[in-house]
C-alpha cells in the first residue's frame, strides 16, 4: 500500500484555507476585548483609587464617591479607546465623542444605580464590602459598554 504525501499536504493546506475566514472575526474580537480589557482594567484602577480617595479619604458620601471616580475613569478610558483598542476604526468625530460620553453616562448611570443598591438598599457599606459592589457594578456595566462602543461608537 502507497500513500501519496502531496495529496495528504494538500488537502491539509486547503481545510487550513477554508478555516481562516472564519477564525478571523473570532480572533479579531478577541483581540479586541483584550485591549478593551487592558484599557477598561487600568480605568478601573483610577476608578476604585479615586472612589477609595474620596469616600474613605476625605469623607465624600458613597454616591458622590462613585460618580466623581467613574467620571474620571471616563475621560482617561476614551483616550485609551480611541487611540489604543480602536485605533483601526474611523477616525475621531464630533458624532462619536458624543455617542461616547452618552453612552459612559449611561454606563455611569447603571454602575451607581447598581452600587446604590448595593451600598444602601442591601447595607453593604463597610470598606470591603463597599469595594466589592463597586468591583460588581463596574463589571456589569463594563458589558454594557463593551457592546455599545464596538457597536455604535468604534465602528468600522
Amino acid at each position: 500500500m502507497s500513500v501519496n504525501v502531496s495529496e495528504s499536504a494538500d488537502s491539509t493546506e486547503n481545510a487550513a484555507d477554508r478555516l481562516v475566514p472564519s477564525v478571523r472575526p473570532v480572533r479579531r474580537v478577541i483581540l479586541e476585548a483584550v485591549k478593551f480589557g487592558a484599557v477598561g482594567g487600568s480605568g478601573v484602577l483610577v476608578n476604585f483609587l479615586f472612589f477609595n480617595l474620596l469616600l474613605h479619604g476625605f469623607g465624600r458620601r458613597a454616591m458622590t464617591a462613585t460618580v466623581l471616580a467613574s467620571l474620571i475613569a471616563m475621560g482617561g478610558n476614551y483616550l485609551g479607546f480611541r487611540y489604543f483598542t480602536y485605533r483601526d476604526r474611523a477616525s475621531r468625530t464630533r458624532p462619536q465623542i458624543a455617542l461616547f460620553f452618552v453612552f459612559s453616562a449611561i454606563g455611569v448611570a447603571m454602575e451607581s444605580g447598581l452600587f446604590y443598591i448595593g451600598y444602601h438598599g442591601l447595607g453593604l457599606n463597610g470598606p470591603v464590602e463597599s469595594n466589592a459592589v463597586k468591583g460588581v457594578s463596574i463589571v456589569l456595566a463594563s458589558a454594557f459598554r463593551f457592546l455599545v462602543y464596538r457597536t455604535w461608537v468604534f465602528r468600522h
